[in-house]
């Protein structure tokens, strides 16, 4: 831990009886860092929020909040808040008593309140709905009054436990670009909860992928995508071609390896591997190239299945011999629809570059 984190998990642990749902974790958060734990449901990525918020105990391991141990302390004297995911709003008060209420339990006078309010009600812009009550208010705007209230003491990190899967799908588009303006704009550190890959891509610093209780890979969204550490890593976080295959040669950073039909495709890779290691290449759809012409190099000959219309692209299914199918996506504004035909014999090509081998 540095003097610029604000989180500290150091070894981690958090059994049920038998059951281990989170298996030794560490790792640390930045100061005013959007950190998101991302993985599926009962991954463990809930358990550990709420050990950082002090409603799980921990089994073992230790929390540090700016260099102080929290595992111990009960939440009410943890300077974390948190959003839940269904609001948790006082369906009897208005806007500006539920924002107004925490602040109250804390001890805060009635001048600080009135003025704390209406910084955040201004700073969620919600200036024209202060006098109704939850049950009056879309569900975008609940959840503002949820953030405000949360934001309202101050604390010095806010934790947000999926906090956007009640709404529709526009508005979740919506509340994203708004989450990630009002952490830049009050410099609190948040850490997200979700199950939502386009979500965590969209507004995170880093991303902790978890899978059964142990973090998979921790890094940058781009990291995350375009260098994912496994099989999990690759197929969870958006969409991939995952080809089984066999290290054959190594030639500096790059692997030539060789799939199951003899053909021999050069990638790269991320992990420490040895010739004669099994594992997979991941490709993404949208890092294909496909065309009725030969390449030189990373050539897969197929035969053209389905085509799925997605708006600004085109997803082709390619049929590969034994049963295999890889997904290519291609920009309609570059393609011509009409030189494709189902069942047409084409090529499909990548670089070096964009193709990961992924250790077993």
């Amino acid at each position: 831990m540095t003097k610029n984190d604000a989180i500290s998990l150091q070894g981690v642990k958090k059994d049920f009886g038998n059951f281990t749902a989170i298996s030794s974790v560490s790792f640390d958060i930045a100061d005013n860092e959007f950190f998101t734990l991302l993985g599926p449901s009962g991954c463990g990525k809930t358990t550990l929020l709420r050990m950082i918020a002090g409603f799980e105990a921990t089994s073992a391991g230790k929390i540090k909040l700016y260099g102080d141990e929290i595992e111990n302390l009960p939440p009410n004297k943890r300077p974390v808040n948190t959003v839940f995911q269904n609001y948790a709003l006082f369906p009897h008060m208005t806007v500006t008593q539920n924002i107004g209420f925490g602040l109250q339990m804390l001890g805060w006078s009635k001048s600080e309140i009135d003025r704390r309010v209406i910084e955040m009600v201004e700073l969620v812009k919600l200036n024209e709905f202060v006098n109704r009550k939850p049950s009056q208010l879309s569900g975008g705007q609940q959840q503002r009054v949820a953030l405000a209230r949360a934001m309202a003491p101050r604390p010095k990190v806010l934790l947000l436990d999926e906090p956007l899967s009640a709404l529709d799908l526009k508005l979740r588009k919506d509340m994203r670009s708004e989450l990630k303006k009002l952490q830049r704009d009050t410099g609190i550190t948040f850490i997200f909860v979700t199950h939502d890959q386009e979500e965590a891509l969209s507004m995170s610093d880093r991303i902790a992928v978890m899978s059964s209780g142990k973090v998979q890979q921790i890094g940058s969204p781009s990291e995350i995508y375009e260098d994912p550490l496994n099989r999990f890593v690759a197929d969870f976080i958006g969409e991939t071609n995952l080809i089984d295959a066999t290290v054959e040669k190594i030639n500096g950073e790059l692997i030539i390896c060789r799939l199951s039909s003899g053909q021999s495709l050069t990638t790269t890779t991320n992990s420490n591997v040895t010739v004669g290691q099994s594992g997979a290449i991941s490709i993404r759809p949208e890092s294909l190239i496909m065309s009725k012409t030969q390449f030189n190099k990373n050539d897969i000959t197929g035969t053209l299945g389905q085509a799925t219309y997605l708006g600004t692209d085109t997803q082709f299914e390619i049929l590969l011999d034994q049963d295999l199918a890889l997904a290519v996506r291609l920009q309609n504004s570059v393609l011509n629809l009409e030189n494709f035909r189902n069942g047409d014999q084409v090529f499909v090509h990548f670089g070096d570059d964009v193709a990961r081998f992924l250790v077993d």
